[in-house]
């Protein structure tokens, strides 16, 4: 049986977990080993059964504690090449994935412990970001969580997903009216920033089919916009492409400084 959970989600620290009994993986190393640990251990999930983890991007709120989480797991890590080089790099990174690292090309399938997994490129403002699509085992997930605008390829794997975990950063009344400087306002409003509630709104319509089973807002900030209004326009969304949102699709916002709690597939 598929767990879910996201372990934090936003620009305080990303990671996400996906397992079975016997095999899981992690999505993202923004959260130190032990607050995965214990956040793992509040839900009955043990740490020990994590096999691999999966990098989107380098922005340190996905890859601060990649080296700790590496070297007390020393499991397999995957990221592009691009991005591999630039982990190297980091020195407080560098010296603790050696050995561990695997590298890809987007676009790419590979396989590890009978997980299924390709990357596709998505615009954002870092060395290289991809997005993934997860057969896990049957249940198939798609991990979009920093995008600047859709791209074909995400809508091509929504569209072969069940569960989706897509982010929905800003109110774009809120971001425009907000406290932040312009040239902040601009990296986010860009096509190589974050996606707004209403482009996230935009794409579940569009990737929108009887087959999808979940939906996880993800990476909402903090300041410029709320779950109620990000929630409010999935939700609008996908009822205006003719889903029956908690019948036939589950609709939630994950939030940004606690484990969200298990999602079960069944």
């Amino acid at each position: 049986m598929t767990r879910f959970i996201s372990l934090s989600s936003g620009s305080n620290g990303n990671c996400y977990y996906l397992g079975n009994e016997d095999c899981a993986i992690l999505v993202d190393a923004g959260l130190s080993g032990r607050a995965v640990k214990k956040r793992l251990e509040e839900n009955g999930l043990p740490i020990g059964a994590i096999r691999m983890i999966l990098i989107t991007h380098d922005h340190v709120d996905h890859i601060k504690c990649l080296g700790s989480i590496a070297e007390r797991l020393k499991v397999p890590i995957y990221a592009t090449k691009k991005v591999g080089a630039a982990l190297y790099r980091n020195f407080s990174i560098g010296s603790h994935i050696s050995g561990y690292l695997r590298t890809f090309e987007p676009g790419e399938h590979f396989e590890n412990f009978g997980v299924k997994s390709c990357s596709f490129e998505v615009p954002h403002d870092a060395t290289q970001t991809v997005g993934y699509y997860i057969d896990f085992f049957g249940d198939k997930f798609l991990f979009a969580t920093d995008l600047g605008e859709v791209t074909e390829d995400s809508v091509k794997y929504g569209r072969m997903c069940q569960h989706i975990v897509i982010e929905s950063n800003y109110d774009v009344d809120m971001l425009v009216t907000g406290n932040y400087p312009p040239l902040l306002k601009t990296r986010i409003m860009n096509t190589h920033g974050h996606l707004s509630n209403e482009q996230t709104a935009q794409y579940l319509k569009s990737v929108w089919c009887e087959g999808l089973k979940h939906v996880w807002l993800c990476h909402l900030s903090e300041n410029n916009n709320t779950p109620e209004k990000a929630y409010a326009s999935a939700y609008s969304a996908l009822t205006e492409a003719g889903a029956r949102v908690g019948e036939d699709v589950d609709l939630s916002c994950l939030p940004r400084y606690k484990a969200s709690g298990i999602f079960v597939m069944e």
